[in-house]
């Protein structure tokens, strides 16, 4: 029951912080009061989450909790990028809502059908710096998105809506945010490296497939933007195309595994 109406108030708060911002984006109470929305939506979500996912010795990572411990990543990054002046606004009101239907979907399909028991602390290191990146990188393709989409209307002369930030403001969050998201994949994946025994019988091989594919991609990314200063289209792509990728790493074997191969 306590997990019941801590995922609801999540959901609940989740939105009402994303209506509140999408109204009151300029600091004074209004705002500070979505704020302290968020805030209690992202403590909710992780009193609903933390039962269903720290489970004796093991670590619940179904597909539907892994969704939610994801969706409770950006909502905490959502979260710290707005206490400090960052123009973010535009992205937590089309984040948030996201994240509550990740929340209603975690509660609506429970479960733990891929229970990891005995997880060591370099393991459990190498899945949340995943998790922290992953979530990181899907704040930055939304960005991505809107920076496209802006970009996409002043080409055609047309006006762009006020709530979003100038440009060269969004590109420089997308690529702020891609770069620290990548800085922390590589060392997952290199804190990964040493726990991986047998990548077949682990299910492991199109997650490390798709997950050093990915990796080139922002590593071409980054490389590119420091030596050649890529910006606009060109980086647009990369950052999709890169999150792509590792979508497919993250939860594609994942999802074939568990709800189409009913397997573990």
């Amino acid at each position: 029951m306590l997990i019941t109406l801590a995922n609801l108030a999540a959901i609940a708060t989740y939105i009402g912080a994303a209506f509140g911002l999408a109204r009151w984006p300029t600091p004074g109470s209004r705002r500070s009061l979505a704020l302290g929305l968020l805030g209690f939506a992202v403590l909710a979500h992780a009193v609903g989450l933390y039962p269903s996912t720290v489970m004796g010795n093991g670590l619940n990572f179904s597909v539907f909790n892994a969704g939610s411990l994801v969706a409770w990543c950006i909502g905490l990054a959502m979260l710290l990028l707005l206490l400090k002046p960052h123009p973010v606004e535009s992205l937590a009101v089309a984040v948030l809502p996201l994240v509550a239907a990740a929340v209603v979907v975690e509660l609506a399909f429970p479960g733990a059908r891929d229970v990891i028991s005995d997880v060591p602390t370099g393991l459990r290191l190498h899945i949340a710096l995943a998790i922290v990146a992953y979530s990181l990188f899907a704040i930055a393709t939304l960005q991505a998105f809107f920076l496209a989409f802006a970009g996409r209307k002043l080409r055609k002369h047309q006006p762009v809506l006020h709530f979003l930030p100038p440009l060269p403001t969004m590109e420089a969050v997308m690529f702020q945010l891609t770069l620290l998201a990548f800085v922390l994949l590589t060392v997952s994946l290199a804190l990964g490296a040493f726990y991986t025994a047998d990548v077949h019988a682990q299910h492991l091989v199109h997650k490390i497939v798709f997950s050093l594919l990915a990796w080139l991609v922002f590593a071409t990314l980054v490389a590119g933007r420091w030596y050649y200063g890529w910006r606009g289209r060109h980086a647009i792509r990369y950052v999709s195309a890169g999150f792509m990728l590792l979508a497919l790493a993250f939860f594609g074997t994942k999802i074939v595994l568990e709800l189409v191969l009913n397997r573990i």
